[in-house]
């Protein structure tokens, strides 16, 4: 596993295009998102279907084919430098399959921001694209729009990623599940999105050298232990060099949740660590996929080796 392009990191008065691959989106909480962002100084452009509602599929953001044009059309778009997800939910693997990599690829690298659902696209970035996406904040999520902590920490990504090249554990997670230190490239993301991604035309072949970042929501013990098992029979966490495990908000109590990840997790022999705060609860982090890092379980960190964002040429 090779790290792979990374696009440019933001300067005041940057376009963003905010799309809905997945769920439908809330207009009050997605004015909120975009006053934070144009308090950035960036310039956010809302793509037209947004705020559309499939109309018999009240769990979709309007239809397939529009939601695949509007992504497609903001990434191919010149005057556009990131494209950031309004919302989770579900959707992602119904249109990804509609868009078109090669005039994408041919629009050149620009920054990606999303969690959950589009794990499905951040895995097609990188085996379609070879780009770098950041697993971070949507636009109309409540933890974006109310939560310092998840601002502040996108913020610096996306304008200053040499402040963020050590990425620490929140002060109440961190703790190693299995101590050690490992060295790979980032991926991963929701787990269940990683499960059920298995086998598409996008998604990665596996994580062997890898350092994988996994969290989830709403999921039961029994589920988590499904989806790890379906990853571990198919070869998928074959080679993976650590793990780090984020949020699993509405998972059941975490003290009935730990005891699956060790005996699913631990056998790997690789460092892990848990309770790292991204994903699914308040104040996470944004984290880097697909740059070259070194893990330390026992103290928490996760240090890139080089900023993930880079710098634009000079005029």
């Amino acid at each position: 596993m090779t790290p792979l392009v990374r696009p440019f990191r933001l300067a005041p008065g940057a376009r963003v295009a905010v799309v809905a691959p997945s769920g439908p989106v809330s207009e009050d909480r997605l004015q909120a998102g975009l006053d934070i962002l144009r308090g950035w100084d960036l310039d956010p452009v809302v793509a037209p279907h947004v705020l559309d509602r499939h109309g018999e599929l009240g769990y979709l953001a309007g239809t397939d084919a529009d939601r695949a044009a509007d992504l497609q059309n903001a990434w191919c778009d010149p005057t556009v430098s990131a494209v950031m997800c309004a919302r989770g939910g579900y959707g992602v693997q119904r249109m990804v399959d509609l868009l078109d990599w090669e005039a994408m690829r041919a629009a050149g690298p620009k920054v990606f921001v999303g969690f959950s659902d589009p794990t499905v696209l951040q895995q097609a970035f990188a085996t379609r694209l070879g780009l770098v996406t950041l697993y971070g904040p949507v636009a109309s999520g409540a933890d974006f729009v109310k939560n310092a902590r998840a601002q502040e920490h996108l913020r610096a990504t996306l304008f200053d990623p040499e402040s963020v090249r050590t990425i620490r554990a929140v002060p109440t997670g961190g703790g190693a599940l299995v101590p050690g230190r490992a060295r790979g490239v980032t991926l991963g993301g929701c787990l269940a999105l990683l499960a059920s991604d298995l086998g598409t035309p996008h998604a990665a072949a596996g994580a062997r050298g890898g350092l994988l970042m996994i969290e989830d929501v709403g999921e039961q013990a029994f589920r988590v232990d499904r989806m790890l098992t379906q990853l571990l029979r198919s070869g998928w966490l074959d080679g993976v060099a650590g793990i780090v495990l984020g949020s699993w908000d509405r998972c059941g109590p975490y003290e009935h949740l730990r005891p699956v990840l060790v005996d699913r997790l631990g056998g790997l022999g690789v460092p892990v660590v848990e309770e790292f705060g991204f994903g699914h609860c308040d104040g996470a982090l944004t984290i880097p996929l697909g740059v070259s890092a070194e893990l330390d379980a026992d103290a928490g960190t996760l240090t890139l080796d080089e900023p993930a964002l880079r710098q634009p040429p000079a005029c």
